[in-house]
């Protein structure tokens, strides 16, 4: 069988050195990087040995956050209420209801919520009308977090708004291509490095039995049900064509015009290449959501997919996974070709056009949703935000979350160094050491690329994104809009939300969520 791609002995070089250089980088840049407090800061008394000392009796801490991530932090709930006597409830919603349901109760100011685990693109939607408690301060004086072990892409775009930290990470999520080692080990094939390589490898594997039970099978599987997450899955496909020059030059507007980036050549072939990957995809494809995208794969069906690092976990779980140590994880593809922002063509890579490149190739891993991370209600009783604080702590310290991000069904993601650095807790699970090896070696490549582009943060992103780019987007793959008719419609509304906030607004917004002066 013929397949276009790299020998695999190159690539895992790639991923071992790659690995070695994210933990080396980290050793510089761990404290350097730490912006989030100042100086002038008040600082309260150190909560070191909180969880073993505080008592918190009496107290009621409600929580909010999506089901799937309520399961990890229920987890660690019920271990918090008997170490300290507060009692936690929880309430937990499916995607398409979750933004909506926290800001209904901050917009009627009825605070039925007093911890918020919540996706950081909703940073500016909360920080700015004063919703969320500013946790710089209680940060700062908590040595137990051991804050410089978090990442610095999660410590400093994730948990930051403004300089100021609102939240604390406890889960980090970008998106990665996994694809079936033992399938790409028998044609000596390699992850696919390029958009283009991902098609001719799924058309290549299309049709033929993956998994040894007599059926066709498919080469690729994508979760693209409308108004869950397809709208995410699409970025990944248009990042490396629309962002080259670092993540602050931004992938969504023009960060000087507020101008959308969406009626173009780039985001025109990332249109017909979303289309393309259904050809070698399930007959349902477009009504696949995360758990149906995800057990296919886990059930030996599809030869590449695209998720969060949720997947390498999942994959391991002998009770959902007929593929154990058979899954590689990689970079999202990249392109060899990127947008001209001044004449809105796609123009060769070169060392000005992607000075990012690996080898000729610009990668823009998405950073979707950026990780939950949990923060507080700035309208909570003083003793409450003491205890919710106390909680949100317990579940990111190390010795909580280092176990946690080992296990697929809590929905956390590594997001420390630590988690990087100590392969225990993956081979104590049951990770082999080569599987360990892909899936921390994808994450390390991912992390350390400088043109990582940040999830949408700016007030109603979920309109931008959720609503207007979903809507038309399941247009397109039924064939109900044409590829022009879809990027004039989403720049169309786009431009008519940024008019309704105020142009000069949300671009001072979209300014602040890339870090730019």
């Amino acid at each position: 069988m013929k397949i276009l791609g790299y020998k695999k002995n190159r690539h895992q070089q790639r991923l071992s050195r790659a690995l070695v250089a994210f933990l080396l980088l980290f050793n510089a840049v761990g404290c350097s990087q730490n912006k989030s407090t100042r100086e002038t800061d008040p600082v309260p008394t150190p909560i070191e040995n909180s969880v073993k000392l505080q008592r918190f009796d009496g107290i009621t801490i409600t929580v909010a956050t999506f089901y799937k991530i309520g399961i990890g932090v229920e987890r660690r709930a019920r271990e918090f209420e008997e170490l300290t006597g507060a009692q936690v409830n929880m309430f937990t919603f499916p995607m398409k209801d979750v933004f909506a349901s926290m800001q209904q109760e901050f917009v009627n100011q009825t605070n039925k919520y007093d911890v918020l685990v919540f996706s950081p693109k909703w940073m500016t939607d909360f920080v700015k009308p004063g919703y969320l408690e500013n946790l710089t301060a209680r940060v700062k004086a908590d040595r137990q977090l051991e804050w410089d072990d978090v990442a610095p892409f999660f410590r400093n775009f994730i948990a930051t708004y403004k300089d100021q930290v609102y939240a604390v990470p406890m889960d980090g999520n970008f998106h990665m291509v996994y694809y079936r080692t033992d399938l790409f080990e028998k044609v000596e094939l390699e992850s696919p490095r390029t958009w283009d390589d991902y098609l001719a490898i799924a058309k290549q594997f299309h049709g033929q039995d993956l998994n040894g039970d007599g059926i066709p099978d498919y080469g690729s599987c994508m979760m693209k049900k409308p108004k869950v997450l397809n709208h995410q899955i699409f970025w990944s496909v248009a990042s490396p064509f629309i962002q080259s020059q670092g993540t602050e030059e931004g992938g969504y507007f023009d960060p000087e015009t507020m101008k959308p980036l969406v009626n173009n050549q780039a985001f025109a072939r990332a249109l017909d290449i979303y289309k393309e990957t259904t050809k070698y995809a399930p007959p349902e494809e477009l009504s696949l959501g995360v758990d149906e995208a995800r057990a296919l794969f886990l059930s030996g069906r599809c030869a590449l997919t695209l998720d969060w690092g949720d997947m390498g976990t999942l994959a391991i779980d002998p009770a959902i996974s007929q593929i154990p140590d058979k899954v590689g994880a990689s970079i999202s593809p990249g392109s060899k070709e990127v947008l001209d922002r001044q004449t809105g063509k796609l123009v060769a890579c070169d060392k000005f056009t992607c000075p990012y490149a690996i080898d000729g190739v610009n990668h823009a891993p998405y950073g979707a949703m950026g990780g939950w991370a949990g923060g507080i209600n700035a309208a909570a009783k003083p003793e409450v935000k003491e205890a919710a604080y106390a909680l949100i702590s317990y579940m990111s310290q190390p010795a909580q979350s280092n176990v946690d991000v080992t296990i697929g069904i809590t929905g956390f993601n590594p997001y420390r160094i630590s988690q990087f650095t100590n392969r225990e807790p993956w081979l104590k699970v049951g990770m082999g050491e080569e599987t360990v090896n892909k899936y921390l070696g994808g994450i390390a490549v991912s992390l350390r690329n400088p043109n990582m582009v940040l999830d949408l943060r700016i007030p109603r992103n979920d309109s931008y994104q959720g609503e207007i780019l979903d809507n038309a987007l399941a247009s397109f793959l039924t064939g109900k809009m044409t590829r022009d008719e879809t990027m004039e419609q989403i720049e169309r509304e786009w431009d008519k939300i940024t008019n309704e906030e105020g142009r000069e607004s949300q671009l001072q917004s979209y300014q602040d969520s890339l870090g730019i002066e």
